[in-house]
């Protein structure tokens, strides 16, 4: 898997990533910048390529001149996800993700999750985008800091994280509205797929139903919007 982009580099730098190569444009040869001395600190192997090499490895066309070469994404489980919420001696805070298959949402949600304070994403094996290269690069490099867990049964995950006490809502229409619920409490979040929304199987497993009010004439928001909007609000509670 590649790492495209000054940010996502830096960010796996940071968090201490395994990265096997950076490649960066010939051309940024004489500039030493951020990433050359990160990566000499990091005892990184760096190469200095034509930019059409750059470019025929990129997946997303936006590699900036940087491109870095790692191993496979590491998910962690969902022990790790309850652990990290027991370090900070905070109470879990988890999103769950049924079936999100577009990378460019997976990715915005990563982003948002990671600067709300989210302990930990839970995805499906199946049915579901994994972590790529768009991934990472549409979560501006938020990915190394986030523990994504990716379990074979949601509706299983679900009733281990009841087993911990950990209250679990479906974010959907028809439910109880988002700003009147007490939500400063251990819980985790599901959002639902673009198209479909959350599957009733999932929705029946969980403890209630939180919903956006929403004044228009659009019925739905995008999942990564509505992701944003939940975990923020969320957030604001807790901060009370």
């Amino acid at each position: 898997m590649y790492l495209e982009g000054k940010n996502a580099i830096r960010q796996a730098l940071e968090a201490k990533k395994t990265i096997v190569k950076i490649y960066i444009d010939k051309n940024f040869a004489g500039r030493k910048d951020e990433i050359f001395f990160m990566a000499s600190q990091n005892k990184v192997k760096i190469e200095f390529v034509p930019r059409t090499i750059l470019d025929k490895k990129s997946k997303t066309g936006h590699h900036q001149g940087y491109l870095a070469e790692t191993v496979d994404f590491n998910y962690s489980s969902l022990d790790d996800i309850l652990q990290k919420a027991k370090d900070k001696n905070q109470m879990p805070f988890i999103v769950i993700l049924d079936c999100i298959e577009d990378p460019h949402n997976f990715g915005a949600i990563i982003r948002s999750c990671e600067c709300a304070g989210v302990h930990g994403i839970i995805i499906p094996k199946d049915r579901a985008c994994p972590v790529n290269e768009t991934v990472v690069r549409t979560s501006t490099g938020a990915v190394s800091e986030m523990l994504i867990a990716k379990v074979v049964n949601i509706r299983y995950a679900i009733d281990e994280l009841k087993k911990n006490d950990i209250f679990v809502f479906a974010a959907e229409t028809g439910g109880e509205n988002i700003y009147s619920k007490n939500l400063n409490i251990p819980l985790a979040v599901v959002i639902g797929s673009e198209g479909n929304g959350i599957r009733p199987s999932i929705i029946s497993s969980c403890d209630g139903v939180l919903t956006l009010p929403l004044m228009g004439k659009v019925n739905s928001l995008n999942a990564s919007v509505a992701c944003g909007i939940t975990i923020f609000e969320i957030l604001r509670q807790r901060l009370k």
